[in-house]
């Protein structure tokens, strides 16, 4: 991702995430950090999806997915996953964290087939009654 992609990420940002969005501002602030890696994809009509995870080893944090409901059920969601995945881990990164909201059966289905397993739960994380589930790839759960 680069700064000029940034109304089109917002364009798709808005509608999914609804009052939990991201601001423009915050997309800047975090494709100006050194330790963040955002990616996007691109099909016929500009931008379709896009990712980003906080890689601070031992651990990295998947910040963001987002596909474009044009764009669902092509698989981006999955190769932008596999993408961070192996970005955190060749920069140092043992586990993998996430938040996903509790109700959100395709994105915990999504992590879940990519080996995250649940650790735990936030209540009302994204607002009254929006719990989030904490989830993990790696680490001392998956090393026994």
């Amino acid at each position: 991702m680069r700064w000029w992609d940034i109304e089109s990420v917002m364009a798709i940002e808005e509608p999914i995430f609804g009052a939990t969005a991201w601001s423009a501002g915050q997309f800047w602030g975090e494709l100006a950090r050194a330790n963040r890696v955002y990616v996007v994809i691109d099909d016929d009509e500009g931008v379709a999806a896009y990712a980003g995870v906080l890689i601070r080893p031992p651990t990295g944090d998947i910040q963001t997915i987002a596909v474009a409901p044009r764009a669902r059920r092509r698989g981006m969601a999955a190769a932008m996953l596999d993408h961070l995945l192996a970005m955190a881990e060749s920069a140092g990164c043992r586990e993998v964290l996430l938040e996903v909201r509790a109700d959100s059966d395709d994105a915990i289905a999504l992590y879940q087939s990519h080996g995250f397993e649940v650790i735990a739960r936030r209540s009302g994380y994204y607002g009254p009654g929006l719990d989030a589930l904490i989830m993990r790839h790696g680490g001392s759960s998956r090393e026994k």
